[in-house]
């Protein structure tokens, strides 16, 4: 019993010096100072703001029907191919053309009382002028002549508005187009006496879309007309369509207290992929330079500890203050020139976030430092010839030690 706890107090031991010489040897290892650092180099910067919202044709006009009645024929269906002045469909004509004849019949009746009344004053005037009728005569005269002349002007006025009801019983196109939608069936019953009822939804052409997004509030500051978009739909999951923005709605919507703002993207449809009611994914390009000189946004993030870089044999040359404040389009970086660190003021773009445009004070030749890194030397430890009583045993071992002693 008292060998076996010799033996364990003795491999406690040796494990413990063992730890604590592996940590005197490593604290003994000579540490070391790495500066990595980058160039400035030619590349693309762009910020982008996505939305989302809907393909609409960018001309498109509901058609309907200004008097009531009955479709009595119809000529177009969905996806038809109409031109300018087409006929898409008829009512039924019978009453109205029953209303224009009995107006033309008093039309008639009219203009014969009311020529006839003319003549009968054109007489009484010759009378009165020369005294031979009284003025009683001469103003009943006028009178009845002057109600015969807007009885019959009325009636001249009612028979064009007739007239007029019985044209728009005929349906025309107003526009070359598709046919979207058509909202009656032969044989229906329209009523156009509080609005106007909807027969047929018109695009004008199809090869030429545009999208309705709705673009929230925090980033609609940066949206402009002209910038570059891009977007795909569902519907064709591999495509990348593209266009540009045409025009920034000012009215906002609010919907479960978010504010959006339309933003109109022309989108050209050459070979009719995009349908009316698609639900596009877009992305408004709202900053794009193309081979511009670059740095990573790293490098103005970049504090040297000075004192460790003078222990290591650095030299430090300080030539803007760090706390003076810079205008918006300048900042600081460090550059190394062998072991002689040194800051300097760069006069900065536009950024990405990631990468930022240098405009002035920096050459291609310049090592610009992007971190400091300390590294150093681990003191292996010794192997050992030691065996810890805590460690699993081969089958057998633990039965030979026990025979040697």
């Amino acid at each position: 019993m008292k060998k076996k706890q010799i033996i364990i107090v003795s491999a406690i031991s040796i494990i413990v010096l063992a730890i604590g010489g592996y940590f005197l040897l490593k604290g003994t290892s000579k540490a070391s100072i790495q500066l990595v650092t980058t160039k400035v180099s030619a590349g693309n910067i762009s910020t982008s703001v996505t939305a989302t919202g809907t393909i609409e044709p960018i001309s498109e006009i509901a058609v309907g029907t200004q008097v009531s009645g009955i479709i009595s024929k119809l000529y177009v269906d969905y996806n038809s191919v109409v031109k300018k002045g087409q006929i898409l469909a008829e009512l039924d004509k019978t009453s109205l053309q029953s209303d224009m004849t009995s107006k033309e019949l008093e039309l008639k009746s009219s203009k014969t009382e009311y020529e006839y009344q003319k003549k009968n004053f054109e007489r009484a005037k010759g009378l009165h002028d020369k005294s031979l009728i009284s003025d009683t005569d001469y103003e009943t005269a006028k009178y009845t002549y002057e109600k015969a002349e807007s009885s019959y002007r009325k009636l001249v006025s009612d028979l064009v508005k007739v007239k007029t009801n019985l044209n728009y019983a005929t349906i025309y196109s107003p526009i070359d187009g598709v046919v979207l939608s058509r909202a009656v069936e032969q044989g229906q019953t329209v009523a156009a006496s509080f609005s106007t009822p909807t027969l047929f939804t018109i695009a004008n052409d199809l090869t030429k879309m545009r999208v309705i997004a709705k673009v929230d509030e925090a980033d609609i500051g940066s949206v402009k007309q002209g910038q570059r978009v891009t977007f795909t739909v569902d519907a064709y999951p591999n495509d990348v369509f593209s266009g540009d923005v045409t025009q920034v709605r000012l009215e906002a919507t609010t919907t479960s207290n978010v504010v959006t703002y339309q933003v109109v993207v022309n989108a050209p449809n050459p070979q009719l992929k995009l349908k009316p009611g698609l639900t596009a994914n877009i992305t408004i390009f709202t900053m794009e330079k193309t081979n511009v000189q670059t740095l990573s946004n790293k490098v103005f993030n970049f504090k040297p500890d000075i004192e460790t870089l003078k222990k290591n044999g650095f030299t430090i040359n300080e030539n803007v203050a760090i706390t003076k404040d810079l205008p918006e389009n300048e900042k600081i970086v460090w550059q190394q020139v062998g072991k002689t660190i040194s800051d300097k003021c760069v006069t900065i773009g536009d950024t990405d976030g990631i990468n930022t445009e240098i405009t002035a004070n920096m050459t291609n030749a310049d090592s610009i430092i992007l971190e400091m890194k300390t590294t150093g030397t681990d003191v292996a430890l010794p192997a050992s010839t030691e065996k810890s009583p805590f460690m699993p045993q081969r089958p057998g071992s633990t039965k030979k030690s026990a025979e040697k002693n």
